[in-house]
């Protein structure tokens, strides 16, 4: 096992290009002393630390339940403590909002009880009726929870004008980026008067996890104002970190220390049956029914055990296509609801999107992508003291024709450590089922394990942060080049930020559960794949401007590199952009980028039908702007337009979308994408079309109609998918989904197409 040492670092930097380290460093210390300069002058009145003694409210006892009906006249509300001076959080966190908000807070034995007052005249701005649509562009208000009160991780709840419920989880990641997939069983509902709309939550503590007898937890509101642009929360939050951010919590002071939860056992059966015709393979429909379910079982206060039998994910929305113009293949979200319940525990380990060992995409796929059948799993998860959190999941797949059976294990340990740093260890496990003679064919593929650990640091304010990870992975017969170590920091204030990062990665470091962007080298001639690690620097700096009585709400200038080498220190490829963003308080924006990339090319690439581009340095520039409408108007659009040196031709690419809105029921968006790729000869030239409209109508909360189309001559694919959701109980659906897949050349040829009825029942033991 080899040690990231300083000479390894000083290697690494010393062969990356000489222009861009100067460049870089002459930035970089400019934008920390004036970073450091400007703490020290504009720092809050009120420090971070003390955010919990300056933002408190008291929680009042309710006699009896309230009535979740948003008319706010149950007693509780006559003498419930009223918090009304919230402060503005975008487009700057400078003064207070146009309109007041009021929230108030009770509770009973089995319930936690919000009501929020919310002035304002006039029709609310919705964009949709859809359960989890969030909180950006929406009228609505929101409640961040940190039960453990250790500003590391909590629950957002949000409920927008017209009562369309969202809900999701938050974690340490300060880029963590709300998915709103994670469900469960709460209530809400609204009121709309003439100078005002109200709101009533209710959330049951059995759906929280909390540790039994503390009288202290973290919280904090959010109120969205579409009709001035305005976000705003009960504390003051510094407009460059999230809303939902933990570190910036106030306090919710309970009368007296909360008891355990009742435990609270789910069982979630469900139902489908399909029919489905396979005509690129020449099959004749086939009809099929099946049945399992899904458990959510509470064994204290803070720890859940969660069992999937059989599950079927049909009822998933589409993944989003893109057209892809790198080497290497694309990231995509995962989106199966049983394996987002505490996935921040497994998954935000090393760079997720980029490099990381668990991405659960990866179970219920064989080798080349092709879905297998899981027959079941569990997940052990939550919190062993205020602390510790922890994640133990076990998932076991199917044989499919003569791919065996394989099972997929993670534990992950995570403990809180200093103000708001934490320490995180993991195991991963990948076993393949696999006869003695398939073992000896395929011997990596027999099983493949990942270990390590990260300390993550992040100052009480979140201005500072810091980490450190390595990870190691077991194959048989290897023991070398098998590591992946990172380390990095981050500066982050209102008005300056900058981000270090730098990486190493073995040849020989597996990821079966993982992705790893670039490891993977696909050579268009000889048609094969060839494994190559890396390291990387990774450098981002901006400087953000606020105007004040303007039009403008930001000025945002970045700039970002990128270098990488290969294993033996060679200079593999350095990419440098910068960009100046103009945000108008209309929510309109533009944005203008400048792009060069020089690249050792090491193994020839096809971007045509002709003959590939060669092994070779290459250098290239290019140049992007984007204007995106005002998101608020019934009619609102964006186009991109980026063009120049791609290779050793030229790239145009036009990017386009359009949303005709009939609030709050209909969104029709349409998203188009042109690309023209010419090479020199032999090299030749392609056109690439990706047309994607959607369609969403939301007969009401609890009813919704989703057709998602995408024609993608890159992929040449033309998909259609058209979901029908009614929600007739909470957190029980019918789902009826129809899909159809066709060929883009030759034109609209079939490939299959699938009949998809689907029922799950929440209930409750």
């Amino acid at each position: 096992m080899k040690a990231f040492t300083f000479p390894l670092i000083n290697n690494f930097f010393s062969r990356i290009t000489r222009l861009v380290v100067l460049h870089f460093m002459k930035l970089f210390f400019s934008i920390a002393l004036l970073s450091i300069s400007y703490c020290s002058l504009s720092a809050q009145t009120i420090g971070v630390e003390n955010f919990q003694t300056e933002f408190q409210i008291h929680i009042a006892t309710s006699a009896n339940p309230v009535k979740i009906d948003g008319v706010l006249n149950d007693s509780v509300w006559n003498t419930a403590e009223k918090k009304t001076d919230f402060f503005l959080k975008f487009p700057t966190d400078e003064g207070r909002p146009e309109k007041k908000t009021v929230v108030q807070l009770a509770y009973d034995d089995k319930n936690l009880y919000v009501a929020f007052t919310c002035y304002d005249s006039g029709k609310s701005i919705i964009q949709s009726l859809k359960r989890d649509i969030g909180h950006i562009d929406n009228d609505g208000v929101g409640l961040v929870l940190d039960p453990q009160n250790v500003h590391t991780n909590g629950f957002f709840f949000f409920v927008n004008a017209l009562n369309a419920q969202s809900e999701d989880q938050v974690s340490l990641n300060q880029d963590n980026q709300l998915t709103w997939s994670w469900d469960n069983k709460w209530f809400s509902a609204t009121q709309k008067y003439a100078d005002r709309w109200t709101v009533e939550m209710s959330i049951p503590f059995k759906t929280l996890r909390y540790p039994p007898g503390k009288d202290l937890w973290g919280i904090n509101f959010l109120r969205v104002d579409m009709k001035h642009n305005q976000y705003s929360g009960w504390t003051h939050v510094p407009t460059n970190f999230k809303i939902y951010n933990m570190g910036y919590t106030g306090s919710l002071v309970w009368d007296k220390p909360l008891p355990s939860p009742s435990k609270n056992a789910v069982v979630i059966p469900f139902i489908t049956s399909n029919i489905q015709t396979n005509r690129q393979d020449h099959l004749s429909a086939k009809y099929g029914f099946s049945a399992g379910l899904d458990s959510k079982i509470t064994l204290t206060s803070a720890v859940n055990l969660d069992l999937t039998l059989n599950p079927d994910f049909s009822q998933i929305e589409v993944d989003q296509q893109v057209t892809n113009l790198t080497r290497y293949d694309i990231f995509l979200p995962e989106k199966r609801s049983f394996f987002l319940e505490n996935a921040d525990i497994f998954g935000e380990y090393g760079i997720p999107g980029v490099i990381t060992p668990f991405y659960s995409r990866r179970i219920g796929l064989d080798k080349n992508n092709n879905p297998i059948p899981i027959l079941g799993g569990a997940r052990l998860s939550g919190n062993l003291n205020s602390s510790t959190r922890f994640g133990i999941m076990s998932m076991q797949t199917g044989a499919k024709g003569a791919y065996s059976p394989e099972n997929y294990s993670a534990v992950s340990f995570n403990k809180s450590v200093l103000a708001r740093s934490v320490v995180k260890l993991y195991f991963l496990n990948h076993q393949n089922f696999q006869t003695a003679a398939q073992q000896k064919n395929d011997p990596l593929n027999a099983w493949g394990r990942n270990a390590g650990a990260t300390f993550d640091y992040i100052s009480r304010d979140g201005k500072w942060n810091g980490w450190y990870a390595f990870h190691h992975s077991f194959k048989p017969g290897i023991t070398a080049q098998n590591n992946f170590q990172e380390a990095g920091f981050a500066f982050n204030t209102k008005k300056f930020s900058s981000m270090v990062d730098v990486a190493t990665l073995g040849t020989n470091y597996y990821t079966d559960m993982g992705y790893v962007q670039r490891i993977n080298n696909y050579d268009a001639e000889k048609d094969t794949t060839i494994r190559l690690g890396f390291k990387h620097l990774f450098t981002s700096m901006s400087y953000v401007i606020y105007p004040k009585n303007n039009a403008v709400g930001r000025h945002t200038f970045k700039f970002e590199s990128y270098s990488v080498l290969t294993p033996t220190n060679s200079f593999n490829e350095s990419d440098i952009s910068t960009s100046y963003q103009l945000e108008f308080k209309n929510t309109s924006a533009i944005k203008a980028e400048m792009l060069h990339n020089e690249l050792n090319l090491l193994y020839p690439i096809s971007f045509t039908v002709a003959t590939p581009l060669p092994a070779d340095r290459y250098h290239y520039s290019q140049a992007l702007i984007t204007y995106n409408g005002d998101t608020r108007k019934n009619f609102s659009y964006s186009a991109t337009y980026s063009g120049g040196q791609f290779y050793n031709g030229t790239i145009h690419s036009i990017l386009g979308s359009i949303t005709l809105r009939s609030r709050p029921h209909l969104n029709l968006i349409l998203q188009a994408e042109y690309d023209k790729l010419q090479f020199p000869h032999p090299y030749g030239s392609s056109e690439l079309f990706l047309l994607s409209p959607k369609i969403e109508y939301s007969f009401n909360t609890k009813i919704s109609w989703t057709t998602f189309m995408q024609y993608n001559t890159q992929a040449n694919n033309f998909n259609i998918n058209s979901r029908f959701q009614y929600r007739f109980k909470p957190m029980s659906d019918l789902y009826l989904v129809y899909t159809d897949n066709y060929f883009t050349t030759p034109l609209l040829q079939n490939k299959n197409r699938a009949i998809v009825l689907k029922v799950n029942y929440w209930l409750n033991l």
